[in-house]
């Protein structure tokens, strides 16, 4: 199995300028691939730019600019255009699925801040000092710069990865390995309901409250982004020093933010994996339960609108990208695979509206967020128990229908 690991940098000053312009280069390269292809497919011709075109010009631009693009990885600037080569896979895949296509954009330098290197050894070196105590990673155009190891590395270093959030930088690693071995059996199977007031309710009864981290940290991200509005929009070699402190304690306050919401997606998941041979959750949509109302045209009025809860909606989407149902999902369903753990994913339509006695379905039976009364046997329990039941149910159907 292939597992991730992803460690601080922490790079001299000079390090820091030239992972800079490594990233800097490595924009310019892929903007120019991409007005290439633009070009290509603008002109009467109608020609077509792919991965190994381009790929083949890489020779000569590094001969014509030795200082810039002839400093870095060849095999890192190979990755970046095959970094835009998906980018067109996935548009073209989208449009034959009859979807918003969303074409490649341009990107500036302060939203391009990853470098791939394909393969260990080759433009980088993981572990480059194993005489230091300290751990090291060597990168072409860099040097050896420090990493603060937190953890050991199992398995053989594939790729390596340089990632800049913020002002701080990272080292990333995939390690191929063998398959761990599974936890050991312990006989229970769980459903669970993911929702807004508590975070998840199992069918046991039990409940993961929702830590809101960003709900509490909404006052100071508001302070802070209203500092930063209080400076006009510049690029980022143009703006002042005070300007560029509110930039980066914004980007400070989302990363913590960010960091929270993942540890906690780390915990909880690795709770129910321990604890769980076989865990079913719902199928959700997050990106269409957070799309906002349609706008009302008022019929009477030309050019007017009537109310359709877009501000209510508002909030509900910000509880739900606060949630970070997502991320849980997916860490979820990650630490299942390396445990040797079951997770179903069901069809979520009519998991709180149905009784898990008489099976009866009805609207009326979830009279309040809390509350589920069958309107049929007169059942009560919370409802997010509720969902979570028939959760475990469906999920254990599949699952049987499945196997047979």
């Amino acid at each position: 199995m292939i597992r991730a690991y992803k460690f601080l940098m922490r790079p001299t000053t000079g390090q820091q300028i030239a992972l800079g312009e490594m990233l800097r280069d490595h924009c310019s390269l892929y903007n120019a691939a991409l007005q290439e292809r633009r070009d290509a497919y603008r002109h009467v011709s109608r020609t077509t730019v792919r991965y190994g075109m381009q790929s083949g010009q890489l020779k000569d631009i590094r001969a014509f600019d030795p200082e810039r693009q002839g400093r870095w990885s060849f095999s890192s600037q190979q990755a970046t255009l095959r970094r835009l080569d998906k980018a067109f896979a996935a548009f073209f895949r989208r449009i034959k699925s009859g979807r918003t296509p969303g074409c490649p954009r341009f990107r500036s330098v302060s939203w391009f801040d990853t470098v791939e290197f394909p393969r260990d050894g080759d433009g980088c070196r993981w572990d480059s000092t194993p005489h230091d105590p300290v751990t090291r990673v060597r990168l072409q155009g860099v040097g050896h710069v420090k990493v603060n190891q937190h953890r050991a590395v199992v398995g053989r270093v594939k790729t390596v990865s340089v990632k800049r959030e913020g002002r701080t930088w990272f080292v990333v690693l995939t390690a191929e390995q063998e398959q761990p071995e599974p936890l050991p059996r312990t006989g229970s199977v769980v459903g669970i309901d993911l929702g807004i007031a508590n975070f998840l309710a199992d069918s046991g009864g039990e409940f993961v409250s929702s830590p809101r981290h960003g709900r509490r940290a909404a006052a100071k991200l508001q302070a802070a982004q209203q500092a930063l509005s209080r400076f006009p929009r510049r690029r980022a070699k143009d703006r002042t020093k005070n300007h560029q402190r509110a930039v980066d304690q914004v980007a400070r306050l989302h990363g913590k933010v960010r960091r929270q919401r993942l540890d906690h997606a780390h915990k909880t998941a690795l709770d129910l994996v321990r604890a769980h041979d076989v865990i079913a959750h719902e199928n959700l949509k997050i990106r269409n339960m957070s799309r906002a109302p349609a706008p009302k045209p008022d019929p009477e009025q030309a050019g007017a609108f009537l109310p359709n809860g877009a501000a209510a909606k508002a909030g509900l989407n910000r509880s739900i990208a606060d949630a970070g149902w997502g991320v849980f999902l997916t860490t979820l369903h990650a630490k299942a695979e390396s445990a040797g753990r079951e997770v179903i994913a069901v069809d979520p339509r009519n998991t709180s509206r149905t009784c898990p006695e008489c099976g009866h379905v009805s609207k009326e039976n979830w009279p309040t967020q809390e509350t589920f009364l069958c309107q049929s046997c007169g059942h009560t329990a919370h409802a997010d128990t509720v969902g979570a039941l028939n959760v475990l149910r469906a999920g254990l159907a599949r699952r049987n229908a499945h196997t047979a």
